[in-house]
């Protein structure tokens, strides 16, 4: 690990926003209220916000800016997480709240967006600095953006000012979607102006995975093929579909978490050293390593990734519905609600290492964590099985329980020479005592102040569709006996056959 290295930031959470408007497209919807608005107020009530600052709604509802701003009250004081709501900063931040209501088709709307920007950069003092969050319908994406350009919405109209966009996912549906919207949204925003939003990578934990790995010298040694046997990722949902049946059914497992979420967390436990912890050094390092998994072959899929579909079952004496039975579900949908597949990286850090990644709904636990096996011992010194059945095993937890747990042997007390597992383990709440940010707070901060580290890049989002698209075009035309799991369990056997035909076995998070 080269000592050019240097991830500590004081500054980053620190870094002043300079005046400056956040348009949201969708300011109507879920996301708005649970996620974006509370994430803003948030902000204000850190301080981390100017005087200088507005947001402006946009969706087809009609309302009022008074209407508005009560709705986005009540959104706050609901969704607020682990902070107080403080009525006086309220009057004040909701100053600064404004809405447009009009058609994403219309190109009056646009015209009206631009008369109020005019507006709040007058009454503000926002500087012609906006950032656009495209909080709609992915179907929606390209037409949004196409309407701010043509309506010169994408640059300042004094010239001075930022213009940036961020984008939701999922970044389009296969490989061929994700490289035609990238290449119309480069029509009108330069790709530095391009912020690709996945919120697991906003999350505190697993920005601590690059401090825990190049911060640390007794680790980044043991970080390859020579020591490392096999890594699993898991991203488990104790919960079903939520109502959100038939969008579920267009979307499944593999593209909805793996594609993006869990390919990049994957990118970011086993990437290269960046040369510093700045915005293209990291990026680089990570968009390198998804280049560098192995695109499977047709013949390759059916033995390295597994398909499932949770059915009925019983689960704390109540029926609980399988997936072709929730709302907006067709009765023979071939959709995944769980995915697991068999990943390996054609570089020399890690060839010949498999990366098991899973996902799926209606499983036993929430649980999202990454588990790092290493080795066995080269010679069985205190007896055959030890370290066989229990082998030394690094997990970090992203959620719900965040946190890093080492486990080892250690000698039980009394005569004789008889070891057992122990396990040290660090809890990230507890330790610091501190309130952690929510993604989306760290992630608009960072968009807000023109950091794109924990973004995603136009060649990452193809790299990670590169993965995938074998797998969805062999599941495409392949017809599979569903559904084989049964809700409230960890997936189909056959997810468990993958791992056994490498002498390994899942992990129980």
């Amino acid at each position: 690990m080269t000592g050019a290295l240097e991830l500590e930031d004081p500054l980053r959470w620190d870094r002043a926003v300079p005046p400056s408007a956040v348009v949201i497209f969708g300011a109507n919807g879920d996301l708005t209220k649970r996620k974006l608005l509370p994430a803003l107020y948030r902000l204000a009530y850190e301080r981390r916000l100017p005087a200088g600052f507005a947001v402006v709604g946009i969706s087809r509802t009609a309302m009022s800016d008074d209407q508005f701003r009560e709705k986005m009250r009540e959104s706050v004081q609901r969704f607020l997480e682990d902070s107080p709501f403080d009525a006086d900063l309220w009057r004040d931040f909701a100053l600064g709240l404004h809405y447009v209501s009009g058609d994403i088709a219309d190109d009056g709307l646009y015209k009206a967006i631009a008369a109020k920007l005019g507006e709040v950069e007058s009454q503000r003092g926002t500087a012609g600095n906006a950032l656009f969050y495209l909080s709609i319908q992915p179907s929606q994406y390209e037409e949004t953006v196409e309407g701010l350009g043509r309506a010169g919405l994408n640059v300042s109209r004094n010239g001075d000012g930022w213009r940036r966009i961020i984008i939701e996912k999922p970044f389009g549906h296969d490989r061929a979607s994700a490289k035609e919207l990238n290449s119309r949204v480069q029509r009108v925003f330069d790709e530095r102006s391009v912020y690709r939003i996945d919120h697991y990578l906003g999350k505190e934990t697993v920005q601590n995975i690059l401090a825990f790995r190049f911060g640390n010298g007794i680790f980044e040694p043991l970080w390859n093929r020579r020591y490392v046997n096999h890594v699993q990722i898991t991203a488990a949902e104790s919960i079903g579909v939520e109502g959100r049946g038939a969008y579920y059914q267009e979307a499944g497992a593999l593209r909805d978490m793996i594609q993006n979420h869990l390919l990049q967390v994957m990118g970011t436990i086993s990437m290269e050293p960046p040369v510093a912890y700045e915005s293209d050094e990291v990026r680089d390092e990570r968009a390198k390593l998804l280049r560098s998994i192995h695109v499977m072959k047709p013949d390759e899929v059916l033995t390295h990734a597994v398909k499932g579909q949770y059915g009925p079952a019983k689960i704390g004496g109540a029926d609980v519905p399988g997936f072709r039975q929730e709302p907006g579900v067709a009765p023979e949908a071939q959709t995944d609600t769980y995915a697991a597949v068999r990943l390996t990286v054609d570089n020399w850090r890690w060839a010949g290492v498999p990366f098991y990644i899973r996902t799926g709904k209606r499983m036993p636990k929430r649980v999202t964590d990454i588990a790092i096996q290493f080795n066995h011992a080269p010679l069985a010194v205190f007896g055959a099985e030890t370290g066989k059945q229990w082998p030394n095993l690094l997990v970090l937890r992203i959620q719900p329980e965040e946190g890093i747990s080492l486990r080892f042997y250690s000698k039980l007390p009394g005569a004789g020479m008889k070891l057992r597992p122990v396990t040290m383990d660090f809890n990230y709440g507890t330790s610091f005592g501190t309130r952690t940010p929510t993604a989306y707070e760290t992630l608009l901060l960072d968009a807000l102040v023109g950091d794109a580290t924990l973004y995603t890049r136009q060649d990452m989002v193809e790299a990670s569709w590169e993965v995938v698209q074998p797998v969805l075009d062999v599941w495409s035309e392949t017809k599979f006996d569903l559904p084989n799991y049964a809700a409230g369990t960890w997936g189909p056997a056959a997810s468990d056959e993958m791992l056994a035909g490498q002498g390994h076995v899942w992990r129980v998070p």
